[in-house]
């Protein structure tokens, strides 16, 4: 079971201010936590520093039982010749699966995301929503234990962005923990728990 333990983070990049600072954090696995404040509050950056991608200025993170870590950038990224299937099916072959095996289990991820019908298209075929469902798959077929997912709406349409809250709702799972960057009410919405960076920042705090 995947729990992340943060004490007393903070962090800068010099010359600038502090980021945000004094913030106490813990995450279980089955938990999608949204990241919520103001651009430039250090959303990404405190994943990065969850993920042990980043050393915090101030502060430790413990990782307990993370071993796989997953990322879903804000802009999908995909090998544009490729299936949808192909993107799933590949983390499988990766965790030993045997092509036989991988399909169909691709399949079934494709389908718990909605885009079953997409298996056979490639990447560059896909519309925004699409691509973004498909890296949500993607990710999940990596069977991470720590699941990173950064504005995940912010280049789509209102409707395509129900959708996605859709399928974020969907990721609390007994083994892995989630969060997620956001500036959309509706995406919190659909997390189990919300931690506002903008309680954490100096600045904003200054200018109250």
């Amino acid at each position: 079971m995947a729990v992340l333990h943060a004490t007393g983070l903070a962090h800068s990049f010099p010359p600038d201010g502090m980021l945000f600072e004094g913030l106490d954090l813990e995450v279980h696995a089955g938990e999608v936590v949204a990241l919520v404040g103001p651009s430039g509050s250090g959303k990404s950056t405190l994943m990065a520093i969850l993920a042990g991608w980043v050393v915090p200025s101030r502060g430790q993170v413990v990782r307990e039982g993370v071993v796989r870590t997953g990322w879903v950038f804000q802009n999908p990224h995909g090998s544009a010749r490729r299936s949808a299937l192909d993107h799933v099916v590949l983390p499988l072959l990766a965790r030993g699966r045997s092509r036989r095996a991988a399909e169909p289990e691709a399949q079934l991820i494709l389908a718990r995301f909605g885009v079953s019908g997409i298996a056979g298209r490639p990447f560059q075929a896909l519309s925004g929503g699409e691509a973004q469902r498909l890296m949500l798959a993607r990710a999940v077929a990596t069977a991470p234990d720590l699941l990173l997912v950064d504005e995940p709406t912010a280049q789509l349409d209102l409707a395509t962005s129900a959708t996605v809250n859709g399928v974020l709702a969907q990721l609390v799972q007994d083994d892995t923990a989630v969060l997620v960057a956001t500036h959309d009410t509706a995406t919190r919405d659909a997390c189990t728990r919300v931690v506002d960076l903008a309680e954490f920042s100096p600045a904003v705090r200054a200018a109250a």
